[in-house]
């Protein structure tokens, strides 16, 4: 039987969700509070201060529906996750998950503000905590692999003419970025590597490739001395030698940029790593169901924080995309 032809764009063997179809999954708070319940303890609750499955629910208690018959400590699902302390609702945590999962070139804070009806700045404070759940434990790339760097910032032509630092498409200014990516499973690592020289991006190759791992670069000297290395010589125009090439990640890099001068037009150097992150995150589990992505987000919650005070205080340059 012949496969049925796909009539739109996307993966075919995977499942998106509509908004509709969200809004039916979490048409309240308390349906959303239960999901998010559900990803933290798939086996009924636990206390996040000693552990202890001997939990009392449904706790006559504002914020703090558990109450842990052990320690004694009130806990709630926010508790030690990157929603600790936040006043929005759990639907609107949810809803803000699906759209930052299925905006593949980034979803500014400002769209945030407008469709969840919060203000601009709990938006982007918002925003950059789920960006924290695209951190998680990276097993080595067997290769085949391709390396590349690329340098994020504004353009210069756009810049007033006292702020301009060159004349042309130079990298003054900017900040370089070194990624990796795996061909057979498509996945990829990306970082702000600083100082850009052969110290920095070999250590980063070397991080996250297998050692025997074949590995694919242009003619950049930062890559020399590498075992297992064929590069192509781009300043001669040779973009393709059999593998050798980098076009995978250079697709990568496209996107970025398009969701950089698209979506966000700045990413201040103190968040660009994050935002780095959310890129090489939703392109690692694209190939994944929609629901899937949100459940591994909602999972990814746990055991980490970023207050707003701490996020103000790394903002030296006020992004607030």
């Amino acid at each position: 039987m012949s496969k049925k032809k796909q009539k739109g764009p996307g993966q075919w063997f995977r499942k998106g969700l509509t908004l509709v179809e969200v809004l039916k999954l979490f048409p309240d708070n308390d349906t959303a509070e239960a999901w998010f319940a559900g990803m933290r303890w798939p086996d009924g609750p636990q206390c996040p201060h000693c552990q202890s499955d001997r939990i009392q629910s449904g706790a006559a208690h504002k914020s703090m529906p558990y109450r842990c018959r052990d320690c004694r400590k009130r806990f709630s699902v926010r508790t030690g996750t990157v929603m600790a302390d936040s006043n929005l609702g759990y639907q609107t945590w949810a809803l803000a998950i699906y759209l930052l999962t299925t905006g593949i070139k980034g979803t500014s804070s400002m769209k945030l503000h407008r469709d969840l009806g919060i203000t601009q700045k709990t938006a982007w404070h918002l925003a950059h905590r789920i960006r924290e759940t695209w951190q998680e434990k990276q097993s080595l790339l067997e290769g085949p692999v391709e390396a590349d760097e690329t340098y994020i910032g504004g353009k210069e032509t756009n810049k007033h003419a006292d702020k301009k630092l060159n004349a042309g498409r130079g990298t003054v200014g900017k900040i370089p970025v070194t990624g990796i990516k795996d061909r057979p499973t498509n996945q990829v690592r990306a970082q702000i590597t600083q100082p850009v020289n052969s110290t920095t991006i070999q250590e980063f190759v070397e991080e996250h490739r297998d050692p025997d791992a074949m590995l694919y670069t242009d003619e950049s000297k930062a890559y020399m001395g590498l075992p297992n290395h064929e590069a192509v010589k781009h300043s001669v125009g040779e973009y393709v030698r059999d593998q050798a090439h980098t076009n995978g990640m250079e697709s990568f890099w496209a996107l970025l940029k398009r969701g950089y001068y698209g979506t966000y037009h700045q990413m201040s150097p103190k968040h660009l790593d994050r935002y780095v992150r959310e890129f090489a995150g939703r392109h690692n589990r694209r190939k994944t169901d929609t629901i899937d992505q949100m459940n591994l987000m909602a999972a990814g919650m746990v055991g980490r924080r970023l207050p707003y005070q701490a996020l103000v205080e790394e903002s030296a340059l006020g992004d607030q995309s």
